[in-house]
């Protein structure tokens, strides 16, 4: 609705992709679909931006877009006040992290934990974040008979410190998620030299080219995800620099995109305009969807 307003207008807009994962097999089904019938739209865009440079080849092929149509700008993390820390822990603390869905596959680190604790008797898994499959992943547990070594607990998003105080903590941090964008809780995670195992899949497969994160199939078996596990807590990989994005390179970079917008907006109408016009929040800004 609102890039058939711009366009009905003639308002230049830009449009950021929100893909994310879902359990939902529908939503999957019908996704391919719904960008398809909002081709003739997104194609008006003035730009399209991505937040992750693998959304370019793959929106680009969905659509039948050329690559230059796209901006690759990462959403941020806010993690500049928290302390570095540079130590491994001495212990063998798991956390996977991320929303407790069924596509996020904190289901796999689970299924492994069993060979893992054969193995480091000593180790101990927190499932950290909260969802609807908390009651399933507490069954599982308490199946393989792993459920006292096992935590499952969400921090609140806004207790930084208490993030960084867990993450710090983390002998290796995994995410063996179906699907990520851009996933800013291994962000965070490699911010602070933890060790991080993934999933070969989207965003977190983009990750793992650069080597920053070692990776697995995403439909690894138990004994294949407990080998890598052990293998990480042995030999953790830990890579020496990584930039952190945050908010406000973030949004520093959507407004010199929005100003060339409609700078050339203007030049193409003969009005006149800039960034000043977009904060202003006026009727004449360029709309960002």
């Amino acid at each position: 609705m609102a890039m058939a307003a711009a366009a009905r207008t003639g308002m230049p807009y830009v449009v950021t992709f929100h893909g994310g994962g879902s359990s939902s097999r529908l939503r999957h089904a019908v996704r391919g679909g719904q960008l398809r019938l909002l081709r003739p739209l997104l194609a008006r865009a003035e730009k399209l931006v991505a937040v992750a440079g693998f959304e370019v080849e793959h929106y680009g092929r969905i659509l039948g877009l050329p690559a230059d149509r796209f901006a690759v700008i990462p959403n941020g993390a806010d993690v500049a006040a928290m302390p570095r820390v540079t130590a491994q822990p001495a212990g063998s603390l798991i956390i996977s992290i991320g929303r407790l869905e069924r596509y996020k596959g904190h289901q796999r680190i689970l299924a492994a934990f069993p060979s893992i604790l054969a193995q480091r008797p000593e180790a101990r898994l927190w499932i950290m974040g909260q969802g609807p499959y908390e009651a399933a992943l507490r069954k599982q547990a308490r199946e393989l008979r792993v459920e006292h070594s096992v935590e499952i607990r969400a921090i609140p998003p806004d207790d930084r410190q208490a993030m960084a105080d867990a993450l710090s903590g983390a002998a290796l941090v995994t995410l063996l998620s179906d699907y990520e964008t851009h996933p800013i809780a291994v962000l965070e995670a490699l911010a602070f030299r933890r060790s991080v195992l993934v999933a070969d899949t989207s965003g977190l497969r983009e990750l793992a080219t650069k080597g920053l994160v070692r990776s697995i199939p995403v439909h690894s078996t138990p004994r294949h995800v407990a080998t890598a596990v052990l293998d990480q807590l042995d030999r953790p990989h830990v890579p020496q620099n990584v930039f952190l994005p945050t908010w406000d390179t973030c949004s520093e970079s959507l407004l010199a995109l929005y100003d060339t917008v409609w700078r050339y907006h203007a030049m193409r109408t003969g009005g006149g305009g800039s960034a000043a016009a977009l904060r202003s929040g006026g009727r004449d800004a360029a709309l960002g969807v």
